[in-house]
């Protein structure tokens, strides 16, 4: 399997940060597929799309987040004229590490508090594992290709196996990704996906042109 589309030197290219989106609804759904169809028709790639709630649980960072701030306090609170003994820091240490804990776990706050690079890191991790999990790598001539899109953590991927790589420059992807990324972030989700899927389709059919009428994979929106 290659990668190269999305190799270090095009990292900020291929990546961006988007604002929100919503998962789309059923008739959406059924509009990609058409999409997806319509785009395979003119060339022998495979094309997968993957629209992701969230990458990851993050279910440490509140755990973490929590931990700090609560090994810190006992510091603070001895610079303060307050009359507490090692118990008292003990206990408030303790309060706070499980307030915090739970108070942490809520969406949007843990969300937050993640960096934007573990985030990127854990969705491009999915990413490629969806590209594997989809079959992308086992198709007859390595045309495999995903446009994969993560809610939660604002972020999109293209990826491609060797067959398509090795014709087509990583910069045509990016160009995609941009315009991609300019729809979501307008609240456009299913316009930037069916967009992105057909400037992949005539790209495709211009490098990878249809020799066959064979279908390998699913052309159905795949969302998890």
């Amino acid at each position: 399997v290659d990668f190269p589309a999305v190799a270090a030197d095009s990292e900020a290219a291929v990546r961006r940060e988007v604002g929100n989106m919503t998962l789309i609804n059923e008739q959406q759904q059924i509009k990609v597929q058409k999409a997806i169809e319509q785009a395979e028709s003119n060339t022998d790639a495979e094309l997968v799309t993957v629209l992701a709630g969230q990458s990851d649980d993050y279910y440490f960072i509140p755990t973490m987040w929590a931990a700090l701030i609560a090994l810190v306090t006992p510091a603070l609170l001895l610079q303060t004229n307050l009359w507490l003994s090692q118990t008292d820091l003990l206990w408030i240490q303790l309060i706070e590490f499980v307030v915090l804990t739970v108070v942490f776990r809520w969406q949007p706050l843990k969300l937050a508090l993640v960096p934007k690079q573990v985030k990127f890191a854990r969705a491009s991790l999915v990413a490629k594992q969806q590209f594997l999990a989809q079959g992308l790598h086992h198709t007859q001539a390595e045309t495999g290709m995903l446009i994969f899109v993560s809610e939660a953590e604002h972020y999109v991927e293209i990826l491609a196996d060797r067959g398509i790589n090795k014709l087509v420059a990583d910069d045509a992807w990016s160009n995609i990704v941009n315009h991609l990324l300019g729809q979501i972030k307008a609240g456009n989700t299913e316009a930037g996906l069916t967009g992105a899927i057909n400037a992949c389709g005539e790209l495709l059919a211009d490098k990878v042109p249809a020799t066959h009428n064979k279908d390998e994979l699913p052309n159905h929106l795949v969302i998890i």
